[in-house]
């Protein structure tokens, strides 16, 4: 027991992430197909870059996006609307200290 192959466990917030991930690919399903491949599309390019990019240590930037994300998600989740748009946001860190 806990060797290599043991499972890791997960913090409440990789949790939350992990849910709002779902959420949307969930959100995507009763779109027609070519809105839903777009809205997939999206959410894991998104997910994957805010992966690459964001400290895992910067809890508030991280809680931000969660909070944007579910607004997100709630909007997707409406019948009216057919997908999302893809945002570039530079935390404040680095557009602050880039231009020093």
């Amino acid at each position: 027991m806990g060797g290599p192959t043991a499972p890791r466990r997960l913090s409440g917030m990789q949790k939350q992430v992990l849910a709002l991930y779902r959420g949307f690919l969930r959100a995507a399903r009763p779109k027609p197909p070519d809105d839903r491949r777009r809205v997939e599309s999206i959410v894991s390019a998104e997910f994957r870059r805010n992966a690459r990019q964001v400290d895992r240590k910067n809890f508030l930037y991280i809680e931000y996006l969660l909070r944007r994300g579910r607004k997100q998600l709630d909007q997707l989740k409406s019948p009216d609307t057919t997908g999302l748009s893809s945002l570039n946001f530079v935390p404040p860190s680095r557009s602050i200290d880039s231009n020093k």
